[in-house]
């Protein structure tokens, strides 16, 4: 597994700000009435667990050495039993139809292999299973094209981040069906990663 452990240790202190502006708000809204057992794929520092309150229990799937090492230090803060698992998104080491929501958030602009991630996540939903997505994703006109130029770069420098992903694109292609879909701009306009897409979809029967 690849470590990043400058981008691990300044993570909390670069995302503070959107995080209490807009993505706390956000991530209560998606996460704060998921119930049963909760997959958190790419769990990083663990942004999403003070949201988790009402599941049974969570999964929190990180493969980065330096981030999981942060976020195990938070585990006893949880407010329900987590466990912290060393797995890949593309690879999950979980049977089958073992959860009922798998959560994605500012994860898959990483992931290695997009498709393979949101395969995986379906493979892993029960039936009517819920995937949770709040990403920053591709945008449109002007901005694609500097997504594009500057992706090489970008990816280098954050960790394997593409700010040029077509997210919602690719959890269509995956098979799952849109239950509730935003996409929005919280950043300004010259932020190369401003478009978001906060959805629910749904694996279906």
């Amino acid at each position: 597994m690849k470590r990043h452990p400058v981008f691990a240790a300044a993570y909390d202190v670069m995302s503070g700000p959107l995080e209490r502006e807009v993505l706390a708000e956000r991530r209560e809204r998606l996460l704060g009435r998921l119930t049963g057992e909760i997959l958190d794929l790419g769990a990083g520092t663990g942004a999403n667990l003070p949201y988790l309150r009402n599941a049974a229990r969570v999964v929190a799937a990180e493969p980065d050495p330096a981030m999981r090492r942060r976020l195990a230090g938070k585990l006893t803060q949880a407010p329900v039993p987590v466990e912290l698992a060393t797995a890949a998104a593309e690879s999950l080491p979980f049977p089958d139809a073992s959860s009922d929501a798998v959560v994605c958030t500012l994860v898959l602009c990483t992931v290695a292999d997009l498709d393979q991630a949101l395969s995986e996540a379906g493979r892993v939903l029960k039936a009517g299973g819920r995937l949770v997505v709040l990403e920053h994703v591709r945008g449109r006109g002007r901005l694609a094209r500097w997504q594009d130029r500057l992706a090489p770069v970008w990816s280098r420098l954050l960790a394997g981040c593409h700010p040029n992903r077509d997210t919602r694109a690719a959890v269509e292609r995956a098979g799952f069906v849109f239950d509730d879909v935003e996409e929005f701009e919280p950043l300004p306009r010259w932020v190369p990663i401003r478009t978001m897409l906060q959805a629910v979809a749904v694996r279906p029967d």
